[in-house]
């Protein structure tokens, strides 16, 4: 679509009707970001839901989700004007419009929208003309009822070079997480590809593989289709020994997931205390030190917010987590004995 300075302009809303709310399924772990889509969905602007921001790890749905709200205002409302668009993309666009001298056309472009949802909204860390045409656009819109969704791999409170302005506004809606789905929620999500795909396949192996493949939908659902293409062409039934053969394949290809009870259990062996010496409040400097360093790999080794590893880690704030993670970068260029603490734990927590 093209950004153009006239008003009577039909806008193409970019979304998928691949993504639909029937196929996305509701379960414990994304039962509150898909009702507030639904309550959006239905009343565009008219919630407290503005904006609503949907945060969660790769592969958990945040764009099926998004792309599915505004899927159904389209069909609710066909006379608004939707737009789906990328953090990227509307990034690049903006740099475009100031390149040629029409950013008031690029802003007034957006102003018009009804419903605009912006996916991986993360992407304007640290891109502050970006932040700042952002957020006159988002006060424009909010102002006058129009419906702002927005994603991001991260909540409000855990992004990094954004303004502070913006993320108050990210904070004035509902910020609704989607979580790892649970065991039952994979089985149905498995359950339902099939059906949509028209394929059979016995319960067991199902639910071996809603078993094994936790990590996220994308991969869950990657492991069915492989089974399903491995049958196929192959001319072999699909076997329990077939959908193991094809786990092992995911399960090997995908990071393992450290605990933050696991990274403070190497890291107090390491410095040889124990983890409640460690997560205690003393501010003896190698303690201090070792606290920092967990919470430093508890946000590169895992998916957990910052609030949440300072809680799991001596009942910390997210604030003392981000200042940990800062000290830990800045130690590692200055001191030398420091850097090696980190490469040996890297190295343990590696293997």
């Amino acid at each position: 679509f093209v950004i153009p300075g006239i008003r009577n302009v039909k806008i193409e809303s970019q979304l998928n009707p691949n993504y639909s709310f029937d196929n996305f399924l509701e379960g414990e772990s994304n039962r509150l970001a898909r009702n507030a889509g639904l309550a959006v969905a239905s009343k565009p602007g008219g919630t407290s839901f503005n904006p609503l921001l949907i945060f969660g790890g790769v592969g958990l749905g945040k764009t099926h989700l998004a792309h599915a709200i505004g899927v159904d205002i389209k069909d609710k409302y066909p006379e608004k004007t939707v737009l789906y668009i990328s953090a990227e993309k509307f990034t690049q666009q903006y740099i475009d419009s100031v390149k040629k001298n029409n950013r008031n056309d690029f802003i007034h472009f957006y102003q018009i929208i009804d419903v605009l949802i912006i996916d991986d909204v993360q992407f304007f860390s640290g891109k502050s003309g970006t932040q700042d045409v952002f957020f006159h656009i988002f006060n424009h819109l909010h102002q006058n009822g129009k419906q702002v969704i927005l994603t991001s791999d991260k909540a409000p409170v855990d992004m990094q070079d954004i303004e502070q302005r913006l993320l108050s506004r990210f904070k004035w809606g509902l910020s609704a997480e989607l979580q790892t789905p649970d065991f039952e929620t994979r089985v149905s999500i498995l359950k339902n590809k099939l059906y949509r795909d028209g394929v059979e396949m016995p319960e067991d192996i199902i639910e071996y593989v809603a078993k094994h493949i936790k990590s996220n939908i994308r991969e869950l659902e990657g492991a069915i289709i492989s089974l399903i293409a491995q049958s196929s062409f192959n001319k072999k039934e699909v076997t329990l020994d077939l959908a193991k053969q094809v786990v092992e394949k995911f399960v090997k290809n995908t990071k393992r997931e450290v605990s933050i009870d696991y990274i403070q259990k190497v890291v107090s062996d390491y410095f040889q205390m124990d983890i409640d010496t460690l997560q205690s409040k003393t501010r003896k400097r190698h303690i201090v030190q070792a606290r920092q360093l967990a919470m430093f790999f508890a946000k590169k080794f895992t998916k957990a917010s910052l609030a949440s590893i300072g809680s799991q880690i001596g009942k910390r704030d997210h604030a003392t987590v981000l200042h940990a993670c800062k000290t830990v970068d800045n130690l590692t260029s200055t001191d030398k004995q420091f850097r090696k603490y980190v490469e040996d734990l890297t190295k343990k927590l590696s293997a």
